[in-house]
């Protein structure tokens, strides 16, 4: 079981699904919500990832996406699309023990800043996977 809570504690999740996909997204729309230079994700089976506590906000961050956070403190939980409807990635980070999920790569490196450099041995891939 993987739990995970938001900064101030007021939205508590968990899920049983093992985690996939695996990464680290340099996108831009990812970098703004976070206000961080890139965003560890995991990802589980659309409806195996359940709030015990609290209700968090959501945002349309795009025709397609929507993301959801904490509304009280801003802590980003997960991203949702309708291109991958039976999907929901959840910030690795936010979970109780980050380390339970380590990154497996880099996603939409292309877009990365120019002053991230890494070094870190996984696999980069430009855009997503392939």
């Amino acid at each position: 079981m993987l739990k995970g809570h938001c900064l101030c504690g007021a939205v508590q999740y968990e899920t049983a699904a093992p985690p996939t996909l695996e990464c680290v997204c340099h996108c831009t729309m990812c970098r703004r919500a976070a206000g961080a230079p890139m965003v560890g994700w995991f990802t589980v089976p659309r409806g195996t990832y359940r709030v015990v506590s609290g209700t968090p906000a959501s945002y349309r961050s795009s025709p397609q996406a929507v993301r959801t956070f904490c509304g009280g403190c801003g802590t980003p939980l997960t991203f949702e699309s309708t291109r991958f409807p039976d999907e929901t990635d959840v910030t690795i980070c936010s979970l109780d023990d980050p380390e339970q999920v380590p990154p497996r790569d880099h996603t939409r490196a292309a877009t990365r800043l120019s002053w991230v450099k890494l070094a870190d041995g996984l696999p980069v891939y430009p855009d997503t996977r392939t």
